[in-house]
């Protein structure tokens, strides 16, 4: 190793010491994997749809039974993953109760999250002409899987569960391109068309039936500070939205007390930081367009100076 490469090995082992951010594979206390997280997602979703991640295709027969094993399956990959993210590895008793009790609570609402998602699909299906079949929702749409994902996010986000939820999410986000935090709290019959840049905030509350369309921010309008200009943590920093509230694609709307009422319309491209009261249409007001003919283009041989 030439002299170089020596003082830059000493250089970033120095960072390691002053700023932190090693995981120990070999301490006590570790991090969970992003990678068996990333994996326990792809098993979730075949759990939520059974046939449609390119899996083994079972007969109704064996399903009960392949479901039966796909639940034990995910919950020893799990256990280990919970385990290491309250801070335990391997576990003492304390920890180990801890990760089981999240496990059986998250287990047990499987069921009515897929019902839940169900109901997205009929969304998707109601709110888009373009779908022809829930196979496709199912299949082919983004959003879907951003919604699922995050669904099942929030439960472990309700628990309390470190670090886990904001991978889960983090993974659908990388995918679909749609960043829902898993603390934002979301009725049913929820539907992103085209999805692409939504962002929805950690403490959003969304109602039943809204619709968003691509580009829209449902974010923070300014951060508290405390005493020492440090940024103040958690506090309602989102918008409310009531139910049966339509917003279309690229606007913004922000602050934890802004609320968007009941079956109200945000128009394309509004920046909205103050409530809207509800049944109300939201629109800027600009230039009438206008469309004109075009100037006839002049031939080749006219540019030429030939006339014929």
């Amino acid at each position: 190793m030439d002299l170089m490469t020596r003082d830059a090995v000493d250089e970033l082992l120095q960072t390691y010491s002053e700023t932190g951010g090693i995981n120990y594979l070999d301490a006590a206390a570790t991090l969970p994997s992003r990678l068996a997280i990333e994996a326990a997602c792809a098993d979730l979703m075949s759990l939520m749809f059974p046939g449609f991640r390119s899996e083994a295709l079972v007969s109704s027969e064996d399903l009960a039974k392949t479901t039966r094993t796909r639940i034990r399956n995910l919950q020893a990959r799990l256990k280990n993953e919970f385990c290491r993210s309250l801070g335990k590895i391997p576990p003492d008793e304390t920890t180990e109760k801890r990760a089981d009790e999240i496990l059986r609570c998250f287990t047990a609402e499987l069921p009515r999250v897929r019902k839940m998602l169900w109901k997205d699909i009929d969304a998707a299906y109601e709110g888009d002409p373009a779908a022809q079949s829930y196979e496709e929702i199912i299949l082919a749409y983004p959003a879907l899987e951003a919604i699922a994902i995050q669904r099942m996010a929030h439960e472990l986000y309700l628990k309390q569960l470190p670090l886990i939820p904001r991978i889960m999410t983090e993974w659908a986000h990388s995918r679909t391109g749609i960043d829902i935090h898993p603390g934002a709290k979301i009725g049913s019959h929820f539907f992103i068309d085209h999805g692409t840049g939504v962002v929805i905030g950690e403490t959003c509350e969304i109602g039943s039936r809204v619709k968003l369309y691509h580009g829209v921010t449902l974010g923070a309008r300014s951060f508290q500070k405390d005493e020492h200009g440090k940024i103040k943590k958690g506090g309602k920093r989102h918008p409310k939205v009531e139910d049966d509230v339509t917003i279309y694609p690229n606007s913004t709307v922000l602050g934890g007390k802004t609320v968007i009422g009941a079956r109200s319309t945000i128009g394309g491209n509004v920046f909205l930081v103050q409530s809207v009261p509800p049944d109300s249409l939201v629109y800027y007001e600009e230039k009438q367009l206008r469309i004109v003919p075009k100037k006839p283009r002049r031939t080749t041989e006219q540019r030429d100076g030939f006339t014929g």
